[in-house]
């Protein structure tokens, strides 16, 4: 495998930007389309994105490194490895099961919930139980990237993508949602038929501990436990704890990002949350001053999830009683192996920040759109995956478009098809495009080459596709 791939992947993909901002004039929406001179990227500029990507998503760094640190200090505890071996043994025989549960699994919580980058939690986990049941790193990708990928094209009631399709479009969440479900179904459906035909093919071999051991934990041998200074014996440590903590984690993420009040229009968590921190403790709001501006369930973002990580993770530290240099030993090498994804993903943000500071993409998006007359199916996907090509985030992906399109299409009627388009086509682009945060962060972590990847995934894609552009014709027509 070539060194630094995914890093020399992302590097052309800025050049690619410059030298359009270089070729396209600027052009800007606000109540009519105006094109303006050409906004050239020059060398300063070009060292000076990093900076403001830092600034603005500096979160999305930290949550990866926060992460990395989790699984450095989960190894230093000397159960983690025995709750992979426990799993990788009670599935024995059943590896497919497990596939099958953890897309299941994934696809729901990007689907109903809108964990997309916050499901990175448990792709180490996750990655580090299928190569020890030896499948091969195309696998695990396909199976954590793929599953994620399909809970976004079936997003349902998630924050990140549904909610501000119903802010442009002024649909309802509900709009459309049998299409969602059948979205979300027949994904999981083609995603899970490549995986187990690809693990059908390709068979698993007997795991060896070089192969695996940058995603493992070594294995602890009872009978030859450190005895130096500090350390802690394995022997006895039970593992439900570390599995209670792991779970506790991942279920209030997922109740924290839900937006209960923008879907069910429910205020209990907000009002919870008032009341616990104006809780007075001597006529002193104790709670809340220890707590801070914390934001109820239904509003925490990554920035929130971070701080709920590091909490388990020193959690995780003082029930396995591991020792102050211990902890910092694990925690820099958890760090140190999330270090490079992290660094790819902020790279991948300075592409954000190029396009949204010289706007020469609705040059190329009035181009697609006008192809035909009116609503077009074929034209509006083709511009909605370029949209989420060019931009990380399905808000910025939207927002680079949108207010130009439905100055074009002023029949409403047909605006419950378009988010589904948006939605879909933006998750598509996610499974393949060099500036999809969750992919490229996860084969950098794998070290899998991006054209490789592109030769894997080919199928999968061209399916999701078809299939796509039928439910597409069909709902048009009904």
């Amino acid at each position: 495998m070539k060194k630094n791939n995914i890093l020399k992947v992302v590097l052309i993909s800025i050049c690619v930007v410059v030298l359009l901002t270089w070729l396209l004039p600027t052009a800007t929406y606000s109540s009519e389309l105006t094109i303006g001179d050409r906004a050239q990227i020059g060398i300063f500029d070009l060292f000076n994105y990093p900076t403001v990507a830092l600034q603005y998503f500096f979160h999305i760094l930290l949550y990866a490194l926060a992460v990395g640190g989790f699984y450095g200090i989960a190894s230093k505890t000397g159960v983690y490895r025995k709750l992979l071996d426990k799993i990788v043994d009670g599935f024995k025989g059943k590896e497919k099961v497990f596939v099958i549960v953890v897309s299941v699994l994934f696809a729901l919580l990007a689907s109903c919930v809108g964990m997309t980058y916050s499901l990175i939690f448990l792709f180490p986990f996750v990655i580090a139980v299928l190569l020890l049941m030896g499948y091969d790193k195309f696998m695990t990708a396909t199976v954590t990237v793929g599953s994620v990928i399909v809970g976004i094209m079936g997003s349902l009631f998630t924050t990140d993508v549904t909610y501000y399709i119903k802010n442009y479009l002024g649909v309802n969440y509900s709009a459309e949602i049998v299409t969602k479900i059948i979205l979300l179904i027949v994904g999981l459906v083609l995603l899970l038929f490549n995986v187990l035909t690809y693990a059908n093919k390709n068979k698993v071999k007997k795991v060896k501990e070089e192969d695996v051991e940058y995603y493992v934990p070594a294995v602890v041998k009872e009978e030859k436990i450190a005895s130096k200074k500090g350390a802690k014996q394995s022997k006895g440590k039970k593992v439900w704890p570390l599995v209670l903590i792991t779970d506790l984690t991942l279920l209030v993420a997922a109740l924290a990002s839900f937006s209960w009040s923008s879907v069910f229009g429910l205020e209990t968590f907000s009002k919870a949350t008032t009341s616990f921190t104006e809780l007075k403790v001597f006529k002193f709001p104790l709670f809340g001053k220890i707590l801070g501006n914390v934001a109820p369930f239904g509003e925490w973002t990554i920035a929130t999830l971070i701080t709920l990580l590091i909490v388990a993770t020193i959690i995780l530290a003082l029930v396995y009683k591991v020792g102050i240099d211990e902890f910092f030993d694990g925690y820099k090498k958890g760090v140190k192996k999330a270090a490079k994804p992290a660094f790819i993903m902020m790279l991948i943000y300075t592409i954000l920040v190029a396009v949204t500071y010289n706007p020469i993409q609705l040059v190329i998006y009035k181009f697609l759109l006008n192809i035909g007359k009116g609503f077009n199916v074929i034209t509006t996907a083709l511009t909605a995956f370029v949209a989420g090509a060019f931009n990380v985030e399905f808000l910025y992906s939207a927002n680079s478009v949108m207010p130009y399109f439905l100055s074009l299409v002023t029949d409403t009627k047909v605006y419950p098809l378009v988010g589904i388009i948006f939605q879909s086509m933006y998750a598509v682009a996610m499974l393949v495009a060099p500036t999809s945060v969750i992919l490229m962060g996860t084969l950098a972590y794998l070290d899998v080459p991006y054209g490789k990847w592109l030769k894997h995934i080919w199928k999968f894609l061209l399916e999701l596709v078809i299939v796509l552009f039928v439910i597409f014709t069909i709902v048009m027509l009904v």
